[in-house]
């Protein structure tokens, strides 16, 4: 079960690069953090807020994290004091942990000691790619080599390492996106979020895109690279947290263009639960009788917009004296015939 976790949005602080697709403020939802920065005390507060609230009985465990810069890029003395403020809440209990993210170039053996000092678990990477010419276009400022060894020195830490994955940056392709969703797996995260690049007001992109010079993709190729992805890292047992931004009002005033859309972590859940139905049902298609399994969870995902999914089973004369069921006690993400 997930834990409830508390996030403090530090919009583009420590970050050296204005990277071409970012508006943090945007993205995270909370736009003028630059005139309130984050204070000790809005730390707590913010604390507070979320401790003193109904709890959902699913929740297990508190974890306070550090969204929208790159933690470990702030000073030294700025890092201590936003860790300080959460410490007397892990001291009384009441909050297990922290997290943080960072860009990769920001990872070193000096970085350790102080996220190991205030309890902080858990460090996620904006890796975004690992091909050099995609960094480069997308104004990253760090290296591939830089990713990598990021990824195992905090592993060999003892940390829970996070990858942030981008679909859709300047030159990117299939193949160079399915090369760094690779050797991300092979270097073992223990968990990874998917992003499709949207085209945002007032990023260098949306300048790139107004003058022709960019493509974003559709909402189509979006889910399509969305489903490939998730399908190898799920293949690699490595978790998918995430899949498309967290859809906020803010964030759709200010989409200029590309893959966006509120719900596309379920469009591509949806997509990657009918591939594995149609193959499981060709592989089993002379017999009938068949009961077609899916997580109850996983009902509305399965059956798509509009219950496009069941359609175009249907259109293949796939279901054809098959039964659906939605099993409760079913794992999520599985599909079974018997």
């Amino acid at each position: 079960m997930p834990p409830l976790v508390i996030q403090i949005f530090i919009s583009h602080q420590g970050c050296p690069q204005r990277c071409i697709f970012c508006d943090q403020r945007t993205i995270t939802g909370h736009a003028g953090l630059e005139a309130e920065p984050v204070t000790p005390a809005t730390v707590q507060e913010t604390i507070e807020h979320w401790l003193n609230r109904p709890r959902k009985e699913r929740d297990t465990g508190v974890q306070v994290a550090f969204y929208g810069g790159s933690f470990t890029g702030l000073a030294r003395p700025r890092q201590r004091e936003l860790l300080r403020a959460v410490k007397p809440y892990i001291e009384q209990g009441l909050v297990d942990s922290i997290r943080v993210s960072t860009r990769p170039d920001y990872i070193y053996d000096t970085t350790i000691p102080i996220l190991k000092e205030y309890s902080v678990s858990i460090v996620e990477l904006g890796i975004q790619s690992l091909d050099h010419d995609v960094l480069e276009a997308s104004f990253r400022g760090h290296s591939v080599q830089q990713s990598e060894d990021a990824i195992r020195l905090l592993k060999e830490k003892g940390f829970t390492v996070g990858a942030q994955i981008m679909c859709g940056l300047p030159r990117d392709s299939t193949r160079k996106l399915e090369d760094t969703a690779k050797r991300i797996a092979e270097l073992e995260p223990d968990f990874v979020r998917i992003y499709p690049v949207l085209v945002l007001k007032g990023s260098g992109l949306e300048k790139m895109y107004r003058n022709n010079t960019y493509k974003p993709l559709s909402l189509a190729k979006g889910v399509a690279l969305g489903c490939r992805l998730k399908t190898l890292f799920d293949q690699q047992g490595i978790k998918v947290v995430r899949l498309g931004l967290q859809p906020s009002k803010e964030l759709a005033a200010n989409v200029v263009a590309g893959p966006y859309h509120p719900s596309f972590g379920e469009l591509v859940i949806s997509r990657v639960l009918f591939k594995k139905a149609r193959k499981i049902l060709c592989k089993t298609f002379a017999a009938r009788g068949k009961f077609l399994s899916i997580a109850a969870a996983d009902e509305s995902a399965f059956r798509g917009p509009n219950n496009v999914s069941m359609k175009r089973l249907a259109a293949l004369g796939l279901l054809d004296g098959v039964e659906l069921v939605f099993d409760k006690t079913q794992a999520r993400n599985t599909v079974v015939v018997y």
